[in-house]
């Protein structure tokens, strides 16, 4: 009779978690990596990172504005040359003809309260996110719909 071996395989939290964790090592950004992973019946949709639009000049050849003005994190979105790793994972998924309506989205970061406003109208119904981010709008938003939220914690 054959040996049976145990394999230790990931939750579907940690697979996809870890996932987006790879994908943010393509961001761009000086200031935070963020990766997501668009997620439906187990089965990734759409990816996005966050950086520039394609064909620009990265923000390490032009630097970035919101540090030079000392812009805290969370505030002033709109001086950034960059997109949110979110909003890119909609965006790829739109410009491929990918309905993402019903799916679960899993972030690095907590969304801000833009991606909020994105993932509610994009039909998203679940947002897993790994690290905090002070956007407390965002999640009183989320609070407001069905959509459900949840934190995983990630280990090494």
């Amino acid at each position: 009779m054959a040996e049976t071996r145990h394999i230790e395989r990931p939750s579907w939290d940690e697979y996809f978690m870890h996932l987006a964790f790879e994908v943010s090592k393509r961001s761009t950004c000086l200031r935070r990596a963020v990766g997501a992973v668009i997620v439906k019946d187990r089965r990734i949709l759409a990816t996005g990172y966050n950086g520039v639009p394609s064909g620009l000049r990265h923000c390490d050849e032009t630097g970035c504005l919101r540090q030079q003005l000392n812009v805290p994190s969370g505030q002033r979105h709109e001086i950034c040359r960059g997109l949110h790793a979110e909003q890119n994972a909609i965006i790829q998924a739109a410009r491929y003809g990918i309905d993402i309506a019903g799916s679960s989205i899993y972030i690095t970061t907590q969304p801000c309260v833009v991606c909020t406003k994105m993932l509610i109208n994009a039909g998203i119904t679940e947002v897993v996110y790994a690290e905090g981010y002070p956007d407390e709008l965002a999640m009183e938003m989320l609070s407001e719909t069905g959509i459900m939220v949840r934190r995983v914690e990630m280990s090494s």
